[in-house]
C-alpha cells in the first residue's frame, strides 16, 4: 500500500503506520533539508515563484510583530477575533440562501458568484505557491477558528471575500437614488471591508502582501461580475440544457486542475465545496426558471416574495424550513455517499480511470470510510451548532497561539532557523565575535529546546545560537542550502510532534462534497422555493 503522498509525521517507532496505511516513505531523517522540502515537492516553475515571493513574507514579519506588540489590547483581540467570522465561508453559506428566500435572487446569484470564485481562486493560488503565514513567534495568532491556521497564507481569502462583497454593494448602490439608507450602507460597506482586512493583520494571520493581493483579487472578481454577469446570465437562460452543462463541465475541469500542494492543506476542500455551490446554482436556476413557480422579473428564476403578503412570521418560517432542509440533506447524503462510493471507485480504479490526488487515500487502500469529524470548514454538522453559538456569545473565548500550527509553519520555522545559523556562521568567519555564550532558555512544561528558543525574539527576529556554541552543525553545499546535522533530526521531530496530525482523507470525499454542496445550492435556488409554494408559505 502506498502512502499516497501523506505528510511526514515523526513517530517514536522506527517503522510503521496507522490503521490507514504505512507512511514510512515521507518520514524525515537527520539529513532532511527544510528548504529542499518544497524544492522536491513542487514543479520547478512553482518552486521558483515561491522562492521569489518568500523573502517578502519573511521581511514583513518583523514589522507585523512590532505593530502587534504595540497595538494589542484585550478588547481589540475579542473584536477582531469575533468579526473575523463575518468573512468566513460558513457565514456566507448561511446568509446567501436567505437572500434567495427573501426575494433578492439577483443579488444572491451575484454574491454567490463572486464569493465562490473568490474562495476557489484564492485556494488555487494558495496551493500553487505554498507560501506560509507570517512566522509565529514573533507573531501571536488570535483566532476563533482552528482550521484557518492550517491553510497557506497567500492570498488572504478573508480579504478577498470582504472586499468583493463590499465593492459589489458600493457599485450596486451607485444605481440607487440618494437617501440616508444608501449612505448608511455605503459607510458600513467601507467599515466592514477595512475592519476585516486590518483584523487579519492584527490577529497575526496574514501579512501585508497577503491582504493586498487578496483584496485585489476580490476587486477584480467584482468588476468581472458587474461587467459581464448579466451577459453570462442571458447566455445561461437561453433555453437549452447545453449552456448550463457547458458551465458545469468548465467547473469540473477547474476542480481537476487545482494545484497539488506540497503540504496537507485544506484549501482544496473549500474550493471543491464552492465549485459544487456554483454547479447547483447554475443548474437549479436554469431549471427553476422554466418550472412555472418562478418570476421572470426582475431576473429569470426570481424566487417569488412579497413581504406585505408573506409577513414576518411566515418569512421566518421559510428561513427555518430552508435551513432545516439543508442540514437534513447534508446529514443524510454524507454517510450515504461515503458508504456507496468506495466500491464504485474501486471498479473505476481497476480500469485506470480514477484521478488520484496527493493526501487522499485511494479506494483500494481502505475498506470503509469511518465517521469523519472536523472534515468540513464550510457548513458544520448540526450537532456542532450549539458550540458555535456559545463561542459567538463569548467572544473572549478566542485562542492566542504561539508557535507552528501547520506543516507549512513547521517547515518555515526550520528554514528560518537554518538561515539564521548560516548568517551566524558567516559573520563569525568574517571576524566577528565568536565568544558569544549560548543563552540559557527556560523551557516551558512539555516544550523542547527548539520551541523554547523560538520564544526568544529581538527586533522581530528569532534568536538562534552561534554554531560553535551548539551541538548542532550546518553543512553548506555549493548551492548555499544547509543540512541539519547533530540534533537537526530532533528539531524536526520536536516541531512536528507539537502539531495536530491532519486527518486521513479519502478519495470519495471530493465527489461527496461536490454532490452535497450542489444539492445545498439547488435547495436554496429551487427546492426550498417550490416547497414554500406547496406549503402555503409562498407569494404566488
Amino acid at each position: 500500500m502506498s502512502n499516497n503522498g501523506r505528510s511526514p509525521w515523526p513517530e517514536k517507532s522506527s517503522v510503521g503506520g496507522d490503521s490507514n496505511g504505512p507512511q514510512k516513505e515521507e518520514r524525515p531523517d537527520a539529513g532532511m533539508r527544510a528548504l529542499d522540502h518544497y524544492k522536491n515537492k513542487l514543479p520547478k516553475w512553482r518552486y521558483r515563484l515561491r522562492q521569489f515571493f518568500i523573502p517578502v513574507v519573511r521581511w514583513e514579519t518583523h514589522y507585523l510583530a512590532l505593530a502587534q506588540e504595540n497595538l494589542r489590547f484585550p478588547a481589540l483581540d475579542s473584536y477582531f477575533a469575533l468579526t473575523a467570522n463575518l468573512g468566513t465561508h460558513t457565514f456566507f453559506m448561511i446568509m446567501l440562501p436567505i437572500l434567495f428566500w427573501c426575494g433578492y435572487t439577483s443579488l444572491g446569484r451575484a454574491l454567490t458568484s463572486v464569493l465562490a470564485f473568490g474562495v476557489f481562486w484564492s485556494g488555487f493560488i494558495k496551493d500553487m505557491l505554498c507560501l506560509p503565514r507570517p512566522l509565529s513567534p514573533p507573531l501571536k495568532r488570535i483566532t476563533m477558528s482552528g482550521s484557518a491556521a492550517l491553510e497557506y497564507g497567500f492570498p488572504s481569502t478573508h480579504s478577498t471575500n470582504a472586499v468583493s462583497v463590499a465593492m459589489y454593494a458600493l457599485i450596486t448602490l451607485q444605481q440607487q437614488p440618494s437617501s440616508e439608507f444608501r449612505y448608511v450602507v455605503e459607510y458600513f460597506s467601507y467599515f466592514y471591508a477595512i475592519s476585516i482586512v486590518i483584523g487579519r493583520l492584527y490577529c497575526g494571520m496574514h501579512g501585508f502582501f497577503d491582504v493586498v493581493v487578496g483584496s485585489a483579487l476580490g476587486a477584480v472578481l467584482t468588476l468581472l461580475q458587474t461587467t459581464y454577469g448579466d451577459l453570462l446570465e442571458s447566455w445561461l437562460f437561453e433555453g437549452t440544457l447545453r449552456n448550463p452543462t457547458i458551465a458545469i463541465l468548465v467547473l469540473l475541469v477547474l476542480v481537476r486542475i487545482h494545484p497539488e500542494p506540497a503540504d496537507d492543506c485544506p484549501c482544496f476542500d473549500d474550493s471543491v465545496a464552492f465549485a459544487g455551490v456554483l454547479m447547483g446554482v447554475t443548474m437549479g436556476s436554469w431549471h427553476y426558471a422554466g418550472s412555472g413557480f418562478a418570476w421572470s422579473l426582475p431576473t429569470p428564476a426570481t424566487v417569488p416574495f412579497n413581504y406585505a403578503k408573506v409577513g414576518l412570521i411566515r418569512a421566518c418560517v421559510r428561513i427555518f424550513l430552508g435551513v432545516f432542509l439543508i442540514f437534513t440533506w447534508r446529514g443524510f447524503m454524507k454517510p450515504t455517499l461515503l458508504a456507496f462510493l468506495p466500491p464504485v471507485f474501486r471498479v473505476v480504479e481497476q480500469y485506470g480511470l480514477d484521478l488520484p490526488r496527493k493526501f487522499f487515500m485511494r479506494a483500494s487502500q481502505y475498506q470503509t470510510v469511518p465517521a469523519l469529524r472536523k472534515d468540513d470548514n464550510v457548513i458544520p454538522p448540526a450537532s456542532s451548532i450549539p458550540t458555535l453559538i456559545t463561542s459567538l456569545r463569548n467572544p473572549r473565548r478566542r485562542a492566542v497561539s504561539v508557535g507552528p500550527q501547520s506543516e507549512a509553519d513547521a517547515y518555515e520555522t526550520l528554514a528560518y532557523r537554518e538561515k539564521r545559523r548560516r548568517e551566524s556562521m558567516s559573520s563569525q568567519t568574517a571576524g566577528r565575535s565568536s565568544s558569544t555564550v549560548r543563552p540559557q532558555i527556560a523551557e516551558e512544561p512539555g516544550e523542547g529546546p527548539l520551541l523554547s528558543s523560538l520564544r526568544m525574539t529581538r527586533d522581530g527576529d528569532i534568536q538562534c545560537s552561534p554554531v560553535e556554541s551548539s551541538p548542532t552543525t550546518v553543512i553548506v553545499d555549493e548551492r548555499g542550502l544547509g543540512e541539519f546535522g547533530g540534533d537537526g533530526a530532533s528539531d524536526h521531530r520536536e516541531l512536528f510532534a507539537n502539531l495536530e496530525k491532519p486527518r486521513v482523507r479519502y478519495d470519495v470525499e471530493v465527489i461527496t462534497k461536490l454532490i452535497i454542496y450542489s444539492g445545498i445550492a439547488w435547495i436554496a435556488v429551487e427546492g426550498a422555493p417550490i416547497l414554500f409554494e406547496l406549503c402555503g408559505l409562498g407569494a404566488l
